[in-house]
């Protein structure tokens, strides 16, 4: 049997992953005591793996694909398949920031002022090509954890990965500079990306991954309508695209559907009753392609 090796990353962003592959249509099924998974696509398997090293092993061929922040994808310069960007991430679906962060009481107010300075990081790389750009040379130290911890004591300044920016305002520090934003990405080994069946069963499950992903936040909604009442309705109504009207065998009548944001709706459907609407039917989406 053809199998797909894909690894997916561990720690901050497991579960979100996982949660977003039963939205795809997939179960992932790990052990209490290994990194190792199954689905019940038996043609994907893999492991879990940190995000910060998923790109060198997708690029070395021990894995067809794997799911990885940009930032990890542009800090180890591999050279891979960017199959598609999937914006999520452990709190939500919005990318990370990259930023540049020091004390609240630092003189630094800008990258022209790290000339000389000591910078903590993870991402050695993409902090060397950020001094690059700015004409600025600094001491780029690589951080093995804890990053926010060492500015104003072990650095005068880091670069660090966040989310909302609130650990770092919990340690006193401000943020002066993005560096960029970056979200999970699903990306290929490239001699993988040639062969016809891996190809496509990575590209079919970027298509189910990036469904799952707009149907985040959005429900479907139908309901019945008097024909003459419909302009009205339609004035109102939010939707993807146009929608849906269909002719009811009461000639007198029509059904509508569409999909609209998930907060909308509790905004919009008593005004919708109020209209004329009946039957009035909102469900929840796991994919929209």
């Amino acid at each position: 049997m053809n199998k797909l090796k894909v690894a997916l990353p561990k720690g901050s962003l497991q579960e979100s992953t996982i949660t977003l592959f039963q939205r795809a249509g997939f179960q992932i099924y790990i052990g209490t005591r290994t990194y190792y998974f199954t689905t019940d696509d038996p043609e994907i398997e893999g492991v879990f793996l940190r995000a910060q090293e998923i790109p060198k092993y997708v690029e070395m061929g021990a894995f067809d694909a794997g799911i990885s922040g940009n930032d990890w994808i542009t800090e180890n310069r591999v050279k891979v398949i960017d199959v598609c960007e999937l914006k999520y991430s452990k709190q939500g679906f919005r990318p990370v920031k990259i930023v540049l962060a020091v004390p609240q009481n630092s003189k630094i107010k800008g990258p022209e002022d790290l000339q000389g300075k000591v910078i903590a990081t993870e991402l050695v790389n993409l902090t060397g090509d950020y001094l690059k750009k700015h004409k600025v040379k600094a001491d780029v130290e690589f951080s093995y954890g804890a990053t926010e911890i060492k500015a104003g004591t072990l650095a005068d300044a880091i670069v660090d990965i966040t989310e909302t920016g609130s650990t770092l305002l919990s340690h006193n520090l401000k943020i002066i500079d993005v560096l960029m934003e970056s979200a999970p990405k699903l990306i290929a080994n490239k001699n993988s990306w040639k062969e016809k069946w891996k190809r496509e069963k990575m590209e079919n499950l970027a298509l189910l991954l990036k469904g799952a992903l707009e149907a985040e936040g959005k429900v479907g909604l139908k309901m019945n309508v008097e024909v003459k009442k419909l302009e009205g309705i339609l004035k109102i109504l939010p939707a993807m695209k146009k929608p849906t009207v269909s002719p009811l065998t009461d000639k007198k009548w029509v059904a509508i559907e569409t999909v609209i944001d998930k907060k909308t709706a509790k905004l919009i459907i008593p005004e919708l009753k109020r209209r004329g609407a009946q039957g009035i039917v909102e469900y929840p989406l796991n994919k929209v392609i």
